[in-house]
């Protein structure tokens, strides 16, 4: 694993076997045998960088999943370099907290969230208390899991018919992807749990239901009036308060008049949120499309009639503040445009349409060609955060041009690794620390050894065109020695040597 542009400088006070150990944690070119001798206790942070921040060889990660401290386990737990089957291994963990940080996912959370397999989901989901309890229960395993993005929709979906009730039960979460036969099924489960979760759903598109009562101050009060189906009399008082309007004007049940009445509100952002909806009047669109506000022309204009609720979403992310930015995971969505929509917003002349296009990862080569030239600089942006056939130049321009964009940049295989030798004298120590690496420059990268920024100079030791004596060199200059032990052309033989200055048993 080459050293991360991104990753932390290395402490000022460690010594010198402490930066070898972490090199050496981090070396992409380190063989099994190698690494097995940092499983040590005396091989202190450079095991934590092991376990959890690297992608490991086979023997290794036996190693760790039989490892008898917990702690070890527990970082391969959470190890956002591992394939979700890896992690999955440690899901009959006799410790409670491995078992959770697999529930809770990998640390840092990727953008785009790989899920774990159905039967460990499964195990997770019908575990039972153990002796563990007072530490965490078996529900509270349950709720990292819910919250940690890995039960897709998809998942969800097919455990409509699953035998235990708890996992059955997770289906009532993607109501709108069930047909009626399935769902009156749900409704008519043995399990009055799920029943209950089926019976939540009909009731939040029936008046009589949740929105029968005016709710409460709180977060409860926001999600009934943007989502539920609202009685005549809530909706009513809902629409006498400004402070509701926006709220209502969203809301997917808001009946044809109240929309209207919303389409002509004070507040141009009211007024923008009707424009947004997919049910609208023909009437009510024409006069929002030459609304006094840009804003409101703009949202309504963008996607004349016909057009559903998915598409309207699919734009109005592209609206939201923030949104050439956004760092946003990347989720299975419970429902989606039909691919000849995204098609025909990766032609349009609208760059909203084409933001949207950008971030369809099945956009097909010859469109996610087009989007790579497009003249508006977001859409190329946004097409190498989003897009898994992104042209590499694409790519690297994104990463140069959005930081906040560069921790998920940085683990896609899209990323140049080579030709980047015009980057070496960039203003941005990440980028220079990207363009160190380069192992195509022409030469070693001498003149970044001295480079202000520690990453810089790591990133540059462990070069592989640095070797020999050279290498040597910067093994002893406190300055470079964490990246010079990182370097992929030390043999095994001298790795070993390193290990064996830190007095770590092989």
């Amino acid at each position: 694993m080459p050293i991360s542009p991104s990753a932390e400088p290395a402490c000022s006070a460690s010594t010198p076997t402490d930066l070898w150990l972490r090199g050496v944690a981090a070396n992409p070119g380190a063989p099994a045998e190698v690494l097995l001798r940092l499983l040590d206790p005396a091989a202190g942070a450079a095991r934590q960088i092991l376990c959890q921040e690297r992608d490991l060889p086979d023997e290794v990660v036996d190693a760790v999943v039989a490892h008898p401290e917990f702690k070890v386990r527990r970082s391969l737990a959470g190890n956002a370099r591992v394939a979700p089957a890896v992690r999955g291994r440690l899901v009959d963990d006799p410790h409670v907290l491995v078992r959770a940080t697999v529930a809770g996912g990998p640390h840092p959370r990727p953008r785009q969230q790989r899920p774990l397999p159905d039967d460990v989901l499964v195990t997770l989901l019908t575990a039972e208390d153990g002796a563990e309890r007072e530490l965490l229960t078996a529900a509270e395993v349950q709720q990292e899991l819910l919250s940690s993005w890995q039960v897709t929709a998809s998942f969800r979906y097919r455990m409509r018919g699953h035998e235990h009730p708890a996992v059955r039960q997770l289906a009532t979460g993607v109501w709108g992807m069930l047909t009626a036969e399935e769902r009156q099924a749900l409704l008519d489960d043995p399990d009055p749990d799920v029943r209950e979760s089926a019976e939540y759903w009909v009731s939040a598109a029936d008046p009589a239901g949740m929105g029968a009562v005016f709710p409460a101050p709180g977060h409860y009060r926001w999600l009934v009036l943007n989502n539920y189906a609202l009685s005549e009399t809530v909706l009513e008082e809902a629409l006498s308060d400004p402070e509701f309007h926006w709220s209502v004007a969203g809301n997917p049940h808001t009946p044809p008049y109240a929309v209207a009445r919303l389409a002509r509100d004070a507040d141009p952002a009211v007024r923008v949120r009707v424009a947004a909806r997919a049910d609208l009047d023909p009437a009510v669109w024409a006069e929002l499309a030459e609304d006094p506000d840009e804003r409101v022309r703009t949202r309504a204009r963008v996607q004349p009639l016909p057009r559903t609720r998915a598409e309207c979403l699919a734009v109005d992310h592209e609206t939201a503040e923030g949104a050439h930015d956004c760092l946003c995971l990347m989720l299975e969505p419970h429902t989606a445009p039909d691919p000849d929509w995204y098609r025909a917003c990766a032609e349009s002349g609208e760059v909203m349409l084409r933001l949207a296009a950008a971030k369809w990862p099945a956009l097909p080569a010859d469109l996610v060609a087009r989007l790579a030239v497009d003249p508006h600089e977001e859409v190329r942006h946004r097409l190498a955060s989003w897009h898994p056939l992104a042209p590499a130049e694409t790519v690297l321009a994104a990463f140069v041009a959005r930081p906040r964009q560069r921790p998920h940049l940085l683990v896609q295989s899209r990323l140049p690794r080579t030709g980047l030798s015009h980057l070496l004298d960039h203003e941005d120590p990440e980028v220079r620390a990207l363009a160190a690496a380069d192992p195509t420059l022409g030469r070693p990268p001498a003149e970044l050894l001295t480079d202000p920024d520690d990453r810089v100079r790591r990133a540059a030791a462990a070069n592989p065109l640095f070797t020999g004596d050279a290498l040597e060199a910067l093994l002893h200059d406190p300055a470079t020695a964490e990246g010079a032990a990182a370097n992929p052309g030390l043999p095994a033989a001298r790795l070993h040597a390193l290990l064996d200055l830190a007095d770590l048993p092989r």
